[in-house]
């Protein structure tokens, strides 16, 4: 017992230390980064989030930015998820099997290398500086681990339970509004919180396909504040910025933390 304590112990300071230093520095001026472990009232300093707060364009427009692409871009998915995941999990032939197979190979694929064709149907299709436009490859690289988590929730749903509201005389829209979709929430919920945590913090696609300064998003617009100086890397400023980008995501952890974890493990890990 107080091995596993001592364990947990380890594991939670492990997991929590980046974090904590994270918010030090957010508070640090930048000779009390140098050394750390000196405490003086001198040493702190609220300087970092005012230069965020105060940034031009706002910093509350990035987050506006990442959290428009993050809500369309799972809208999108789910929409689509939604009634493919239904028809996957009803048939067993061969060619169900096949489709499995071919979206777990998308999943784990790294979309790194489809970046330069992106680019170029992003120039093909003047798709730049567009937060709409970048919610299409959001949507189709989270599309197959969506429907993947969501195939094996319809299929934790007993059969019994359907064909008995087939019996009722119920339509395929009202079983999946009224009976199926409600079942699987959890499901959904996990499945929405990982497409928006990828369209969130996404880079590469975000960085090439937006140019205009006023439609940057978050990840984005934090690496070119840690950049903004040649001769001196704002740390305190990077910090601060990282602090403030990852309240929303911490609030949406903390709210749909049972949906996620329920999610999780009833859908994703029986299937």
């Amino acid at each position: 017992m107080k091995l596993n304590k001592t364990l947990i112990i380890f594991i939670l300071i492990w997991s929590l230390l980046p974090l904590g230093w994270q918010l030090y520095t957010s508070f640090s001026t930048p000779e009390a980064l140098t050394q750390p472990f000196i405490f003086s009232p001198n040493r702190w300093t609220f300087e970092n989030y005012l230069q965020i707060l105060n940034s031009n364009p706002p910093f509350w427009k990035y987050l506006l930015n990442s959290l428009i692409v993050g809500l369309l871009s799972t809208a999108i998915t789910l929409i689509i998820a939604v009634p493919a995941s239904y028809s996957l999990s009803k048939s067993n032939n061969r060619f169900s099997k096949l489709s499995k197979l071919f979206l777990a190979g998308s999943a784990m694929f790294p979309y790194v290398i489809l970046f330069l064709s992106l680019l170029e149907v992003a120039r093909k299709f003047n798709l730049g500086n567009n937060l709409l436009a970048i919610c299409i490859p959001y949507s189709a690289l989270s599309m197959p681990l969506a429907i993947l988590l969501l195939t094996a929730a319809f299929k934790d749903i007993p059969k019994d339970l359907e064909e008995a509201s087939v019996l009722e005389g119920l339509t395929l829209f009202q079983r999946l509004r009224w009976i199926l979709l409600p079942l699987i929430k959890p499901s959904i919920a996990s499945t929405a919180i990982l497409v928006f945590l990828f369209s969130w913090n996404e880079y590469p696609i975000a960085l090439t396909w937006i140019s205009k300064s006023e439609l940057l998003t978050l990840p984005v617009a934090m690496a070119r504040l840690a950049g903004s100086s040649v001769y001196e890397v704002p740390y305190g400023a990077y910090a601060a910025a990282t602090v403030i980008g990852s309240i929303p995501l911490l609030m949406i952890v903390l709210i749909f933390q049972r949906q996620i974890v329920s999610g999780l493990t009833q859908g994703a890990v029986k299937g």
